[in-house]
Order: C-alpha cells, then structure tokens, then sequence
C-alpha cells in the first residue's frame, strides 16, 4: 500500500465502516485477527476486471471465530493503484451479516 492510501469500509457499523489510513487500518485488521480461530480469515477473489489505475475484485470471505460462529461474507472491491501500489480501496460487503457475527449478542 502506498504511505498515503486509505481503505474504505462499506456501512455504519461502528467500529468496523467508514475511511481508515493505512496504519489504523491495519491496527484494524490485527484487532481482529484475535477473534479467529486460526487467526486469520481466508479471503477468496471470484473474478477481477482491470481498466486504467482500477481494479474491480468479486471475493469472498471465511473464517471460523473463537466464539464458534461463521464469517462468510460476499464482496465487491475496487481498488485504486498508484506507482505500482494500492492507493484507495473501496469495500463493499453485507453489513448486516458482519454485524450479526462480530458484534451481534
């Protein structure tokens, strides 16, 4: 990722949606990685179309969590590339199942 880059997350969940740079981002993503079984998530990428400095990424996503539930999402990301590195992404995803499983009692 370049030093500048920003990823966005789809949604109002708090604590998860909105525009992170690339450091809290992936305090973010080490956050997270603890609530994993294996400590990371498998994320599979479905199909990819590239024009210009973008690429549109169809993924999906699996991990089992310690407190025994599934995350199984869908995505659409489109990422933005500068000078050979990410600069945005973009993420769009189902909200309502990533609240259901990370933050749902």
């Amino acid at each position: 990722m370049a030093d500048d880059a920003t990823w966005w997350v789809s949604g109002t969940i708090e604590g998860m949606s909105g525009t992170y740079e690339k450091k809290t981002f992936g305090a973010l993503l080490q956050g997270v990685k603890t609530m994993y079984k294996t400590g990371a998530m498998m994320f599979k990428p479905k199909s990819m179309v590239a024009e210009a400095s973008f690429v549109a990424v169809e993924a999906s996503s699996y991990a089992e969590l310690n407190n025994g539930r599934i995350y199984n999402n869908q995505y659409h990301l489109l990422f933005e590339i500068r000078d050979g590195k990410v600069l945005r992404v973009k993420e769009y995803m189902d909200t309502q199942h990533a609240h259901a499983i990370f933050f749902a009692p």
